[in-house]
């Protein structure tokens, strides 16, 4: 049975990115795998402190980071999985803190310093990576605000796990539940009330296949050791 993990990295248990993620997950056991989620705000945890013990030769083929904290059971999690569907806000045109705290500590301990760039991982297994954005600008201003080219840096870092990576967007999203107890006039609530009641379930559906497309594709490829050069 293939294993997928889920990370949450939004502030809110049952708002926009908790619900895209479970949809997925919900893709994920519908094609036959054993799920397991985890929301980054309940931990106490620390980004990469470069202390570099996963870059010393004593432990460089390891990929394992030498921290121990509450992130320690979600990173081996993640290591033992097929897949990872991951979920993020977007907060001044990045993912949350605790999403990008995570993605360094992960990332960073499979990283290799290959001076003959064959391959730039030591990670001895493909592990394919699914990234749910929410966010409250509308679709048609992603490339004005750098949005498009963010999430392509974001997968290319995400390529050192040696899977598949897809991103998808969730638009101008309802972000408060009553919008008349806050100030802002900048948005047009009939507008978000129809984004949410119309757009929203098809950006979930879209989370269900996505997590149901790459577990199948796990399935199929068999996610065979990639051929890892670490020296």
């Amino acid at each position: 049975m293939k294993k997928v993990t889920g990370i949450d990295g939004g502030p809110r248990k049952s708002w926009n990115t908790s619900a895209m993620i479970r949809r997925a997950l919900d893709g994920a056991e519908s094609a036959g795998a054993e799920t397991e989620l985890f929301r980054l705000y309940d931990l106490n945890f620390k980004g990469c402190t470069s202390c570099f013990t996963c870059k010393q030769i004593a432990h460089y083929n390891e990929g394992k980071c030498a921290m121990q904290d509450e992130l320690s059971p979600v990173l081996e999690s993640v290591m033992g999985s097929d897949v990872v569907i991951m979920g993020s806000p977007v907060y001044f045109s990045d993912v949350t803190g605790a999403m990008r705290s995570f993605w360094e500590r992960l990332l960073f301990m499979n990283l290799a310093y290959n001076d003959k760039k064959v391959n730039m991982s030591v990670c001895t297994k493909k592990i394919s990576c699914g990234v749910l954005y929410t966010m409250n600008i509308p679709e048609d201003m992603l490339d004005e605000w750098g949005y498009t080219a963010m999430f392509e840096s974001h997968a290319r870092s995400l390529r050192v796990l040696n899977g598949e990576v897809e991103y998808l967007t969730a638009c101008d999203t309802f972000q408060f539940d009553n919008y008349s107890r806050y100030y802002a006039p900048m948005f047009d609530v009939e507008r978000k009330k129809r984004m949410r009641d119309v757009m929203f379930p098809l950006d979930c559906e879209h989370a269900y296949q996505m997590g149901a497309r790459l577990t199948d594709k796990a399935g199929r490829a068999g996610h065979e050791s990639p051929n890892v050069d670490p020296s």
